[in-house]
Formats: structure tokens, sequence, C-alpha cells
């Protein structure tokens, strides 16, 4: 104790978080570094294997491409029923609404530069270069990031330049959602919509793989850890609250077995928020990517009956902007297609992170689109892109962002009993499963077999509605006016110009009237504190690995810390893979906290 008293907090940071890796899995990015780090690497969570037989047909460009499910009429009517509101509230003109004779007589709202993203927003992205020196030995080693491979003039010369070349067997992260089309590549996300993404095309050994695949590469190309050298660093595990027990397991052994840290502790992302932000008691509504995760802390405590799951997230929002320009006729004509190729994705998360906000008013911005054709460089097109405050208003009525690409995975295996943790993924399946999977529908899940103990409520309400059900869950007036006092928005869609008020004013509305609630304060930004270390608004994209950071630290115990040893030798059976024992103990030690 007499350390604490005379250490200086940047030197407790220093020491004690210089060994210490902080891994933060999501479904589109993993947030990863040492704790003593300021901000941690944001990697997209994917990874492109190259393949020998890419020219046969058919040709996947993405794994999941085939589980696509097609928008249903209802689906439209209750989308366009669903902007019509929106419209209404946003005192802007319906969806068919003729706006006269001129074509641009609308007030055009300026949005140029409220974002600090939008110093980027004209930029193109370019293809990846996919290939490496004939004679390198690894392919994490000698990556030709900075020497594409140009064509030159003369017969025979680039065929004789392609000999001294071969494709890169793996690429991870965002050069992996800019390979070309053309090119013999296939990208897996082994996290999909908050849960691993186990499916008839995507076997669960495979994922398992991937992921560790994905982590090797950042830990040896970003954070320069050897696997020598492994041994003498510890992880810090923060899981998003979506995942099941088992996933938090299978996480551990990877961890633990495969990357061979020396120990690991597990928390949850919505609890390592709350400490991120330097708070005890919150209502934390993560934001991210695939999902909106509702779920409240109080005095350190995650309240499990609290957790609620919003199947939508900021991904889902930028194809309703496609969707919204196509149907107002803004888009230019272009092939822009987020299933099979990813780089459109991007182009389109970013234009959303630069031009959409919530206000009042008609909201239009000349932005530049660009197209992504057949591994050409890519062709810039100046748009007038209009009703950009529409699609983030889909957080709160959801029928606006339709699902159509990428639909939840039913989830197999939430009981955590022997019988469910060998891979029987096929075995178990009735034939009526495979004949629908190439009518790319939802009714390819139809004959799967759904387990009734499902410990995560998914929801399919609007983001207000649900952080309401949230907080009154918890029955007792004194913490609900606490919680509704701090509502903590962490996430990327948690940037979003004019959400904090927005949800303040919706979800007071959403309270009942018999309640005896009348204030909500919501923030997405709150003061990161270790005395005389740092005083800064911490990030909302990167407060739960913040979180995870200030807990590692600060756990100077470590009593619910798993040695790799102990792992190996107690939670996994002899020689049988990853079958797990049936241990309620290594349940409650994944959960465990250090209350602060």
């Amino acid at each position: 104790m007499d350390y604490l008293k005379s250490v200086v907090p940047s030197q407790l940071v220093s020491e004690r978080g210089s060994n210490l890796v902080v891994i933060n899995p999501g479904s589109a990015n993993v947030r990863i570094g040492l704790a003593q780090q300021e901000t941690p690497f944001t990697i997209p969570n994917c990874i492109a294997q190259y393949t020998n037989g890419a020219n046969k047909a058919p040709k996947k460009n993405v794994q999941d491409q085939m589980l696509n499910s097609q928008v249903t009429t209802a689906q439209h009517m209750e989308r366009e029923k669903a902007y019509d509101i929106i419209a209404s509230l946003l005192k802007i003109p319906f969806l068919d609404e003729e706006i006269g004779n001129n074509c641009f007589p609308r007030k055009m709202g300026r949005v140029d530069g409220y974002n600090p993203q939008t110093n980027k927003k004209d930029t193109a992205f370019t293809w990846t270069n996919v290939y490496e020196k004939n004679n390198t030995s690894s392919g994490l080693d000698n990556m030709l990031k900075d020497e594409p491979l140009e064509p030159q003039e003369g017969n025979g010369t680039k065929e004789l330049r392609l000999a001294d070349f071969k494709y890169k067997e793996f690429i991870c992260g965002e050069e992996a959602l800019k390979i070309s089309p053309n090119e013999p590549y296939c990208l897996r996300r082994p996290i999909r919509r908050g849960h691993f993404n186990v499916s008839q095309h995507y076997s669960m050994q495979q994922v398992f793989e991937d992921i560790q695949a994905i982590m090797e590469w950042i830990l040896i190309e970003k954070l320069h850890i050897p696997l020598s050298e492994r041994n003498m660093y510890s992880a810090i595990l923060v899981v998003p609250d979506t995942f099941d027990n088992r996933e938090i397991k299978e996480m551990l052994s990877i961890i633990l077995r495969d990357l061979r840290f020396s120990s690991a502790v597990v928390h949850q992302e919505g609890l390592a928020a709350v400490f991120g932000n330097g708070l005890s008691t919150a209502c934390v509504v993560n934001m991210g990517a695939q999902v909106t995760s509702v779920i409240c802390i109080e005095d350190g405590v995650a309240l499990p009956t609290t957790a609620m799951t919003l199947p939508f997230g900021g991904e889902d929002i930028s194809r309703c902007l496609l969707w919204t320009q196509r149907h107002h006729q803004t888009w230019p004509p272009i092939r822009t297609d987020t299933l099979t190729k990813p780089i459109d994705l991007l182009m389109l998360n970013r234009l959303r992170e630069s031009y959409c906000q919530i206000k009042e008013g008609e909201l239009d911005a000349v932005v530049a689109v660009h197209s992504y054709e057949d591994g050409m460089p890519a062709g810039s097109h100046k748009t007038r892109l209009t009703a950009l405050n529409v699609p983030p208003m889909g957080l709160f009525y959801p029928t606006l962002l339709v699902p159509d690409v990428y639909p939840p995975p039913p989830r197999s295996w939430f009981s955590d009993f022997e019988d469910m943790l060998e891979d029987t993924w096929r075995s178990d399946m009735s034939d009526g499963l495979f004949p629908g999977v190439n009518s790319g529908g939802l009714q390819m899940w139809e004959s799967y077999p759904v387990f009734t103990s499902k410990p995560r409520k998914e929801e399919k309400i609007g983001l207000a509605d649900a952080i309401t059900n949230s907080i009154l869950s918890t029955g007792r007036v004194d913490l609900q006016r606490k919680l509704f006092c701090s509502i903590q928005l962490i996430g990327g869609v948690a940037l979003t110009s004019g959400l904090i008020t927005t949800v303040e004013e919706r979800v007071l509305h959403a309270i009942p009237s018999n309640e005896a609630i009348d204030t909500v304060e919501v923030s997405a930004h709150s003061l990161f504190s270790i005395p005389n270390v740092l005083q800064s608004r911490t990030n909302p994209t990167i407060v739960s690995w913040k979180g995870g950071a200030i807990l590692g630290i600060l756990d100077f115990g470590r009593d619910a810390w798993i040695h790799r040893e102990d792992w190996i030798q107690n939670g996994i059976h002899i020689r049988s893979g990853r079958k797990y024992k049936d241990s309620y103990f290594l349940q409650a030690q994944a959960m465990c906290y250090i209350n602060l």
C-alpha cells in the first residue's frame, strides 16, 4: 500500500500497463493495444483467404453472401411507412411527395465540417495489392504495401513480372475489405451480429481459426509481440454483452491456448465502459456497426435482467442511406453492391459518418460518390444527396432499417452442456435445411433446432423504447432515476450529430405517464480520469477498451485471472480438442469484475 500512496499515476500506467494487452472484439472491428497506450489499434475484424479454385463457378467474394435475404413486399411497405412518419417529425417532404417543377428549389442544409472525419470524405479508396514476392518466407513478413504491381508495356512483360510474385495466402483488416472482386479471395467475418458467425457455409472450427489468424496478425504486425515472447504478456478480454457463455470460453481458449498469453481476465463491454467513463452507475447503450445493446450497471455491477439487444447498427444505417438516395434518384447510375463488394460499404460508412445527422428541416449535401468496378481505378461522381437526416432516425423506427443483408443466424448452442460442445452442426440438421440454401431467403433456417433457453433478449423495438424498458425493469424508483440521468452512448453511431438530444427527447416521451420520472440526461462523452494522468473526453468508440485497460492496471489482487496451464488442464478435457467441462465456476469466473 505504501507503493500506491507514493507512486505517480502516470508511472503506474506505464509500469503495470506495459505487459497487458487489451482485446475488445466486435462484429465489425477488433480494438487491441497495450494498456499503457492512449488509444488502441482499430482493425476491421475480417480476413480474406486466397482460394485456388476462385475461377470455378460459383465464385464467392464473401463467405456470407449466400445468407442474404430478399426484402419482401411487406417490408418495403413498412419501410416506406416508417420514412413518412420520420418525415413528418423532421418537417421534410414525404417519400413520394412532389417538390414542384424546379429540381433545386429546396433549402439546403450545410453539413460540411461538422464532423472531424470530413477532411477525408472525398478521398477514394484504392484496391489492395494482393501480391507478394515469390521468395517470401512468411505471409506476415515482406508485405508489399507501398509497391503496387503495375502492368508494363510490351508483350510478355506483365507475365514475366508476374512470375516473380505470388498471391498472399491471406489478408487481414481494411486491406481485406478493399480487394477487387476479380481477385481469387473470399472474405470472411468470424463475428457477425454480435455472435460467432457459424452457419452451414462457415464451420465452427473455421470461425475459431480465423479469429486466431486475425489476432495473430495484429499482435505481430501492429504490436510487434512475437509468439516466442507472448508468455511475458497477459490479456484483458473485453467481450461484447451479446456473447454467450460458450463464446466467452472459446475466446479464452484462443487467447490462452492458441495465442499463448500467460494469463487472461474477462470483463463485459458495458461494465468496462462504465469504468472507462469514470462512473459506477449508468445505463450503457453500445451502438456498434451491426448490433445495439443496452445494459444497466449499478455500483460497478452489471444487472443481467436489464440486458437487451437490438439487431441493427451503423452498417444498417449506411445501407438505408443508399436505399434513400436510390429512391430519390440522387444516387449516380453506378453498381453499388454492399454484399459482394465490401469496399462499397466502406464508402457508404464514410458518407454516413461525414454527412448524416439528426436535425429538423431538409438536409442536403453535394458530395463525391465513388464507383469501384472490376479492379479499375475509382471513378468519382459529384452528386447532391438528400434527406440525410432520415437514415439515423431508423434507430427509433427500426422498420426503416430492413435487415436485407446478413440476417442474424439462429443460436443453436446457447445451452452450455456436454452434448452441445462438439461441432455437430451438420449431423444435427434435418435434410430440409440444405435445399433452401440456394434460394437466398430466411427459409434456410426453418428446420434449424432452436432452443428456448436463449439468455439474451433480442427485441424488434426502437432505441428509445429499449432504453426505457431496460431501466424500468430494475423495479426500483431510486435506481431508475439515477439511470435515466446517466444514459451513456458508446460505439461509432454515438458520434452522430444531434443523436444525444434526440435520445433524451424520445426516451422522456417513452416513459409511461404513471412513472415518477421527469428528467433524462444522455451523454456520449464523459471525463476519463486517473488523477494527474489524463483529463480528456473519452472517444465513445474506444471507451470500453479504455475501461478494460483501467480495470487491468488497477487489479492488484488478480483473483479472477485465469492462467494458461489451469485453463488447459482444468477447463478442457484432455485429448478432446475444445470440449469443456461443464463448470459453473468457469462461468462465474468469466463474468467477474473489480469494484473500484
